[in-house]
């Protein structure tokens, strides 16, 4: 289930994530439902599902961090 747009994402992503990690989340998510297809690419059990927002969250995580406040920011 590829996203088309922020507002397709996850709720949990969108209430947390500033656009431009929005935009980061979105593609690696697309990228990776792409690429682990095969179950046979992904390790153990997992679904492609669970395995795109793995990727998709560390993907942001390459850019963004948490603040002292628990926002996310983009990162130095």
């Amino acid at each position: 289930m590829p996203y088309d747009s922020h507002k397709d994402l996850p709720e949990s992503v969108q209430n947390v994530l500033p656009p431009h990690a929005q935009d980061i989340y979105l593609a690696a998510f697309n990228n990776a439902w792409d690429e682990y297809k095969d179950p046979d690419d992904r390790r153990g059990k997992q679904g492609r599902e669970e395995v795109s927002h793995k990727v998709a969250w560390a993907a942001v995580k390459q850019s963004f961090h948490k603040n002292d406040d628990g926002m996310w920011v983009k990162s130095s």
